[in-house]
Order: C-alpha cells, then sequence, then structure tokens
C-alpha cells in the first residue's frame, strides 16, 4: 500500500469472526448509503497488509495481528491508527447524516470510557452475540 495513493481509510477486523464480519457488512450495507465525504475499505486483518498499514502509521506497532485479534481498528490516510469503540466512533463520523451525531458523541472526552468499556464487554462476549460462533472467541491472555 502506497501512502500517497491512499484516499480512504481503512478498517481492520476479525474475519474469522461472524458477529464481527456480520458488523462490518452490515456497515458495509448501511452505512456506506449515506457517505457525502468518501468512503472507506473493510478489511479482515488476516488478509490485511498489517505492516504496510503500520508503515503508513509511522512503524510504531499501531497496527498489529495481535491488537487486530483483539480490537477493530480505523487507520487514516494520514496515519491515524484508532481502536475499538474509537474505530467505530471515526466510522460513524465518517458516514454523515445522524450516523456521524451518534459517532461525535462516542468521541467525546466524558463518553469515550463508557463506550470503551462497553466495546470490551461486547468484544469479550462476541462468540456469545447474534450471529457469533465459538471462533468467535478472543484468544486467551
Amino acid at each position: 500500500m502506497d501512502a500517497t495513493a491512499v484516499k480512504d481509510p481503512v478498517l481492520v477486523f476479525d474475519g474469522d469472526c461472524s458477529f464481527c464480519t456480520t458488523c462490518e457488512t452490515w456497515a458495509e450495507r448501511y452505512l456506506r448509503q449515506t457517505l457525502a465525504s468518501g468512503g472507506w475499505e473493510g478489511v479482515p486483518f488476516q488478509f490485511a497488509d498489517l505492516a504496510a498499514l503500520d508503515a503508513r502509521a509511522g512503524g510504531r506497532g499501531e497496527v498489529s495481528w495481535e491488537r487486530a485479534e483483539r480490537e477493530v481498528l480505523w487507520i487514516t490516510p494520514a496515519g491515524r491508527v484508532y481502536g475499538g469503540a474509537q474505530a467505530v466512533a471515526r466510522l460513524l463520523m465518517r458516514s454523515g447524516g445522524v450516523w456521524a451525531y451518534l459517532g461525535g458523541v462516542l468521541a467525546l472526552a466524558p463518553v469515550r470510557p463508557l463506550a470503551g468499556a462497553v466495546y470490551r464487554w461486547v468484544s469479550r462476549n462476541r462468540h456469545r452475540m447474534p450471529g457469533g460462533t465459538p471462533a468467535c472467541a478472543l484468544p486467551g491472555r
């Protein structure tokens, strides 16, 4: 991935998790319809060039297999990396309309800790969520 050619953010998700894949498919279907500011690319981390994405982010190890296994990542064309609830917030803000307002609320400083806690709970329990399977369970620490 040549950073100079990149114009859209990349959403990196767990392609082995049915729940994650279902969420990404839903986002592609419903959030792209409201996009006024441009698109985004959803890529399962298992097929993403994580080294190139990390290089785009400055090569500081912010984009790694271990991190992508635990949380969704949003990498901007400028190389900024957001994870978990803040990645979701950025996706929503990029989508425009009412979604952008919801994303903006999730990004507010007073709301971020609660959004992060809810995201971590969902992430830990994604194998129990609708569409989830045992394959969705996070690896043990």
